[in-house]
């Protein structure tokens, strides 16, 4: 079993040192960021299972961020525990009210940290699909990475396979070519807008057993929706 991943944002590097000797002495991987954009960045490349978040940096407020990810719903599931100096209730109120899990004010012990960070990663569960997802005959298991068809084995290459992946676990909600980049290339990858046609094209393409390929639709002005609903032409 892979140990768990966790973002430290932190904008003292003290302190992330400090958390990130406590967490890797207690067996858990780390990635550090020093801002809120920096830490968005990895929130979507990485997918750590649990964020570190002071509540104070420098460019936009950890309660702002916390915020921002819980509003996305790709990001919502991450579990967040706000780290801060402040230790007044009313500030305590207004963090947990952002959607962050748990709570913990400075300064606190790494046993104390280790054990909340524990039961925080116990009630959030698995956070991969592990379960087929599936529309119509359209079924895509994620555990033996294939996908079929009225039972029938379809063929399609890596990217096409993350794409429809992420189009069956968010279906019905049209995204555009931006936010495909980031949540299925990654946020921190180059490519050109029009590579995500380029992969629409090959996806549409193999799914056109049976007329699979209607449910990915153009939505103009916008990008691409994945959707059962389609109007059938007469």
């Amino acid at each position: 079993m892979h140990s768990k991943t966790i973002l430290i944002v932190d904008d003292e590097s003290a302190v992330r040192d400090m958390l990130r000797v406590a967490l890797e002495m207690a067996d858990y991987r780390c990635l550090e960021a020093e801002n809120a954009q920096e830490a968005h960045a990895l929130v979507i490349d990485e997918k750590p299972d649990l964020i570190l978040l002071d509540w104070m940096l420098p460019d936009v407020s950890g309660v702002e961020l916390a915020r921002r990810l819980k509003r996305d719903e790709l990001t919502t599931a991450v579990p967040i525990i706000m780290l801060t100096a402040k230790g007044e209730e009313d500030n305590k109120i207004k963090g947990l009210e952002t959607g962050a899990d748990d709570y913990i004010t400075k300064p606190f012990s790494p046993r104390e940290l280790v054990a909340r960070l524990k039961a925080v990663l116990r009630r959030a569960g698995p956070a991969t699909p592990e379960d087929p997802l599936s529309a119509g005959d359209l079924v895509l298991d994620p555990i033996s990475h294939r996908v079929n068809i009225k039972g029938q084995p379809v063929d399609m290459g890596p990217t096409e396979f993350r794409l429809l992946t992420f189009f069956l676990s968010h279906q019905e909600r049209a995204y555009t070519r931006t936010q495909l980049l980031d949540h299925v290339w990654g946020g921190n990858v180059y490519v050109e807008e029009r590579t995500v046609d380029v992969h629409i094209r090959r996806l549409r393409k193999a799914l056109a057993l049976d007329g699979h390929d209607r449910y990915i639709q153009t939505v103009r002005g916008t990008g691409y929706r994945f959707s059962v609903q389609t109007v059938e032409k007469v």
